[in-house]
């Protein structure tokens, strides 16, 4: 049976679930967020709750940062990435503290020419300490029409989700030397901005940049966060307090649904992970469509 903690989770995470699926979230692009590189390229309409950012040339891109610092909580966003050609362009959605020796957890959607998928990449910084990345293909066109990609993160883990589907899991290990963010405020970003020396297929596929602009459009913010404006002087103390919502013990686990799902995408769609020596992973397609059927059935 269900502890309580997690049955209220669980009705918590349906509910704001609904809530960005129709848009009625406690936070907008407008009131909470302010353009800090580029304001000229990017645009919002339907009181803040629709925001496109265009990048028109290879040193003009986009950044949109929020209003609150935190630590620990959930943010999201609904995401429509560049259609067609988007080869050398990079999406992102991520949190990030600010200077030296940062901590950064990261989705960053790599684009491709067109007709070949995106590249899902995932990573995490913590005393500016990275090289943790996982990449994934996306199981469905993210360019065709809204998705909503979640960080969660408290002192036990971090997750990453895809339309509530956990990809990945990276726990804290620091007690074995394993460097994770505890204590730096962090800002969520959105961004996009040009990278074709790296960024598709190694870098052999540059920019069509007749093709600009390139716009990704998002809908829909949603901060459940430890406010540390509102923490005061005991932040990052307050926010690692257990009374807090994400740092529920049933919190530090995934519930047996999401590993089954957890496991089909990174068995399935796994095209990177740095804990396999830095090979890439190749998986058959006949493994792709089997594990399609968990994560869609």
């Amino acid at each position: 049976m269900a502890s309580p903690a997690k049955a209220a989770l669980v009705a918590a995470v349906a509910l704001v679930a609904v809530a960005l699926e129709v848009g009625l979230v406690g936070a907008n692009f407008r009131d909470d967020c302010d353009i800090t590189w580029e304001p000229q390229n990017a645009k919002m309409d339907e009181g803040g709750n629709h925001l496109t950012l265009s990048l028109v040339s290879n040193s003009s891109g986009c950044m949109l940062r929020s209003k609150k610092q935190f630590i620990f909580g959930s943010v999201s966003t609904r995401i429509k990435l560049v259609k067609g050609n988007s080869a050398g362009t990079v999406t992102t959605y991520y949190t990030s503290s600010i200077g030296d020796n940062h901590d950064e957890i990261d989705f960053e959607f790599l684009g491709n020419e067109t007709g070949q998928p995106y590249t899902v990449h995932t990573n995490v910084f913590a005393d500016g300490i990275g090289q943790k990345e996982m990449q994934f293909r996306p199981w469905f066109d993210p360019t065709a029409d809204y998705h909503n990609y979640t960080i969660f993160w408290n002192e036990c883990m971090i997750a990453w989700f895809i339309d509530s589907i956990p990809i990945r899991v990276f726990r804290n290990y620091s007690a074995r030397g394993v460097p994770f963010p505890t204590r730096q405020q962090m800002y969520a970003f959105s961004s996009i901005w040009a990278a074709e020396d790296w960024a598709t297929q190694g870098g052999r596929v540059k920019t069509d940049w007749a093709k600009a602009p390139f716009v990704a459009e998002y809908r829909d913010i949603n901060l459940q966060v430890c406010d540390c404006a509102t923490s005061g002087a005991t932040c990052p103390e307050s926010c690692a307090s257990p009374a807090n919502w994400y740092a529920a013990p049933d919190l530090c686990q995934r519930s047996k649904a999401q590993l089954r799902q957890m496991r089909a995408v990174q068995l399935g769609y796994t095209i990177y992970d740095y804990c396999a020596d830095g090979k890439e992973v190749q998986r058959h397609g006949a493994a792709r469509v089997q594990h399609a059927a968990v994560l869609t059935g």
